[in-house]
This record gives C-alpha cells, sequence and structure tokens, in this order.
C-alpha cells in the first residue's frame, strides 16, 4: 500500500521573494488593501483605523536590519523544506492550498476539491502593479502543463466520498486558467524543476460563507490519509501545506497557539481557535491543520516561525516553515 512518508508546511506569500528593501514600499500598498482585520475581534478596518491603536512595540522592527535578518530566514526556511522534500525520495505530493478567485468563483466555490487530471496547467498572473514585478521570480515563467497523477486523485476522490466528505473533483481547468497560487509557488520555490507528480487539493479557507471549521479540516486530512493508505501501490507520498502564517495583519499570539496545537496533535485545541481571527490570508492555517491530520501518525518540528512586518500599522505576513517525519 502506499505510505505517507513526509508532511512539510510552507507560507508562500509574495514577500517571502521580495528584497528587503522594498518592503516598506510593500507596506504602503497595504494602505489600500480591502482585507484587513483588527486583532483580536477579526473586524473589517482600513489601514488608517490599525495605525491609530499600533502596538508601538512595532516600530522597532520595521529597521533594515531587521528587514534583512528576516529575509535571510525566510530563506533558509523555504530552502529546508525543499531539502526535507527532496530527501524524502517522494513519488507524488500532494497540495494542500486554497485558491483565490484563480479557478473558482462565487458561481462555484467548494469547500473542498480534488483536482485529478493528466496535467496541472499554469498560466502566470499578470504584473499590474507595485512591488508584483520584484517577486515574479517566485513563479514559472512561462505557460506549461506539469504532470498530474489522476489514479492517485480518483482513489482519493473516492476514498473521501466512503468516508462521509463529498468532495468537489476538477479534471481540467478552463483555457487560460491557472492552477493557485497556492500550488504554483510548489513548483518553482519548492520544486525547483523536479518532475514529482503533484495533486493539487483545495480548500475555500478564504471566502464566505462556506469556510471549513478548523476541526473538518483537520478530519479532512484523517480521511485523506485514510484515503491514500488504500491505494494498492509502494508509492511514497509527500503532503504539503501551502500558505499561511498570519496576514495581513501580523497575529503573533494565533500564530503560536496554532503552531503549539499542531505540535501537540492537540485537535480540541485546533478547534478552537477563534473563527474571526481565520480570516483574509491568515485563514490558510487551515490548509495546516489539514496536513496535520494527514500526518498524524509523525511528528511536527517547526523550523522556523518568521513575522515579518512592513508598516506601521503592523501589516505584513507571518511565514512559517515545518516538517512533520
Amino acid at each position: 500500500m502506499a505510505r505517507i512518508v513526509l508532511g512539510l508546511g510552507t507560507s508562500h506569500s509574495p514577500q517571502l521573494s521580495l528584497p528587503a528593501e522594498h518592503w516598506l514600499t510593500r507596506g504602503e500598498e497595504d494602505q489600500r488593501n480591502p482585507s484587513l482585520y483588527r486583532v483580536p475581534d477579526g473586524k473589517h478596518v482600513t489601514y488608517e483605523e490599525l495605525l491609530a491603536e499600533v502596538d508601538p512595540r512595532i516600530a522597532k522592527e520595521l529597521t533594515p536590519e531587521v528587514f534583512q535578518k528576516r529575509h535571510a530566514a525566510n530563506q533558509r526556511g523555504v530552502a529546508k523544506v525543499a531539502e526535507a522534500l527532496e530527501r524524502s525520495e517522494a513519488d507524488v505530493l500532494v497540495v494542500l492550498g486554497d485558491d483565490q478567485q484563480e479557478a473558482f468563483h462565487d458561481d462555484n466555490m467548494p469547500a473542498f476539491c480534488v483536482y485529478w487530471g493528466e496535467q496541472v496547467p499554469y498560466v502566470p498572473r499578470p504584473v499590474t502593479r507595485g512591488t508584483q514585478a520584484l517577486t515574479a521570480w517566485a513563479y514559472p515563467q512561462e505557460p506549461r502543463m506539469y504532470p498530474g497523477h489522476p489514479a492517485l486523485a480518483l482513489h482519493i476522490i473516492d476514498g473521501m466520498m466512503e468516508q462521509g466528505f463529498d468532495v468537489s473533483h476538477s479534471k481540467y481547468l478552463r483555457e487560460g486558467q491557472s492552477i493557485t497560487h497556492a500550488v504554483t509557488f510548489v513548483y518553482a520555490r519548492i520544486l525547483q524543476g523536479r518532475n514529482i507528480p503533484v495533486i493539487p487539493v483545495m480548500q475555500n479557507t478564504y471566502y464566505p460563507p462556506n469556510q471549513p471549521r478548523p476541526r473538518r479540516s483537520y478530519e479532512f486530512g484523517i480521511a485523506l490519509r485514510n484515503a491514500i493508505e488504500t491505494w494498492k501501490s509502494n508509492a511514497r507520498v509527500a503532503i504539503l501545506a501551502s500558505g499561511g502564517f498570519s496576514h495581513f495583519v501580523i497575529d503573533e499570539e494565533l500564530d503560536q497557539q496554532a503552531l503549539q496545537a499542531l505540535q501537540d496533535k492537540d485537535v480540541d485545541a485546533i478547534a478552537s481557535l477563534p473563527l474571526q481571527r481565520l480570516q483574509s490570508g491568515t485563514s490558510e492555517i487551515r490548509n495546516w491543520f489539514a496536513t496535520a491530520g494527514a500526518v498524524q501518525h509523525l511528528d511536527m518540528h517547526v523550523f522556523d516561525y518568521v513575522p515579518c512586518y512592513r508598516s506601521p500599522a503592523g501589516t505584513g505576513c507571518a511565514m512559517a516553515f515545518a516538517q512533520w517525519a
């Protein structure tokens, strides 16, 4: 039977790939960000409202020296995730990510979807503004097709249905559409040209009203493992959570609670995390919950947690890198 030999988690924020000297410029762009939520009540606020209430200790995070230190830590974190995957000699990689209206929109946005096509399409996103051009190198530069794994993906779909998860499926995307950036980041910066078949598994972490609850995400991961391990194959399977941690307003308290719960395999602690704080980019931590459920037989080691502030209002992205082995 197939075996899950490794779990991984990595942030995929564009800030990971943005040179440190441009972080303040990226922070200025947050002044126009419509997806800012106040910590801890989760109220939708403006940049100016955040600035009026900010912890004055944030100021010490906004120096060139701190930016360079955080940027270097991020590159080490990405490298450790990539190296762990290479050492695992995995035959298949299952990537748990979220689609941010790249393929799914309000006309049809599934809570869970398994992609089972022979090929996984990638189309570069247009670089239209600001610092985006400086982070484009972190994604493939040309349209292309990557190998999928329809045999295992179909087995996963069937196994999930048997366990009470009525998952959506996708065999192909419409012409011109691309698989989510949660997956394409992995192609460019984690796989780095290695031609491992990938099965994208998408959760709607971002958009109400059908965001999975944290416990449900974890239970989904358990069912995913059960499905994979009944596949009649000697395949070595790795599972990777793509996304998180808190952004676009950094919530270090929530991040540490989530990381501790993941390391402790404490499902009740995961389930008790406040939903109002799992919004916007922070919602992507659900991908880590699902991965943790799938690799609960393995132990988690956090390579690093790196809160990357980029504005006086406390906006930015907290990065995390980990493995389960």
